[in-house]
C-alpha cells in the first residue's frame, strides 16, 4: 500500500486524540448569547412579556462521567404589557440548578445532553402601573433541559441548549396589597455560545 494512504487515517487519529473527553471531577464553563421568549399567561389583565436577547453563563460539574450538575446564570429587563398596552418593566434574575444526563462525554464530534432542574427567580428594579401595581419578590419553578457540545480541540468547544423554566408571580395593588392577577412567564430559553473545560 502506498505510504500516501495513511496520511488521512493518521489525520484523524490526531484530531481524535486532541478532542479530551469531560469525566468525572471536571469543569465546564460555558458563555451563550440567549434569546428569552416568554409563553406568558394570566389569571387577569391579559398580560405579557417581551422577548429579550442577554448574556448567559454557566458551570457545569461532571458528578461522574455521565452526570453533571450546571448552573445557569443570567438576568434581563422585561417590558410587561396588559392587552397590548404598556404597562411598565421588570428585571428577573433565574439562577437555575440542573442535574444532566450527557449521553457521550467522549465523543470527538458531538456530545447531546439533557437535564431537568429548578430555579429561583428573583424580580428586581419593578416599574409597573407607574408605581401603583408590584409583584412578589421571588418565585421557584422547574426547569428542563436539552443540548449538546461539540468539542473544536481538547480545550474548547461550541454550545447549543434550549431550555424551558416555570416562573410566575403575583401582581399585586401597592396601595392595598390585593392580587390582581397571577403572572406565568414561563420562558423557553434558546443559546448558543462557546465553552472550556477546565
Amino acid at each position: 500500500m502506498k505510504r500516501w494512504i495513511w496520511v488521512p487515517v493518521a489525520l484523524v487519529i490526531a484530531l481524535a486524540s486532541g478532542v479530551a473527553s469531560a469525566a468525572q471531577g471536571d469543569w465546564l464553563g460555558r458563555a451563550r448569547i440567549i434569546n428569552i421568549n416568554p409563553d406568558a399567561s394570566s389569571s387577569a389583565l391579559n398580560l405579557d412579556a417581551s422577548t429579550e436577547t442577554t448574556v448567559e453563563l454557566d458551570f457545569t460539574y461532571f458528578v461522574t462521567n455521565n452526570l453533571g450538575m450546571e448552573l445557569i446564570l443570567a438576568t434581563k429587563k422585561h417590558d410587561i404589557t396588559a392587552g397590548g398596552a404598556a404597562v411598565g418593566d421588570v428585571s428577573l434574575l433565574p439562577p437555575t440548578l440542573t442535574l444532566q444526563y450527557h449521553f457521550a462525554p467522549d465523543s470527538p464530534s458531538f456530545r447531546p445532553y439533557v437535564g431537568a432542574g429548578i430555579n429561583f427567580t428573583k424580580f428586581y428594579d419593578i416599574n409597573l402601573g407607574g408605581g401603583t401595581l408590584t409583584v412578589d419578590s421571588s418565585s421557584w419553578g422547574g426547569a428542563l433541559q436539552i443540548g449538546a457540545d461539540f468539542p473544536i480541540n481538547k480545550t474548547f468547544f461550541f454550545n447549543v441548549d434550549i431550555k424551558k423554566i416555570w416562573i410566575d408571580t403575583d401582581v399585586k395593588a401597592v396601595a392595598t396589597g390585593a392580587t390582581a392577577a397571577n403572572f406565568k412567564i414561563n420562558p423557553v430559553v434558546i443559546g448558543l455560545g462557546v465553552g472550556m473545560k477546565f
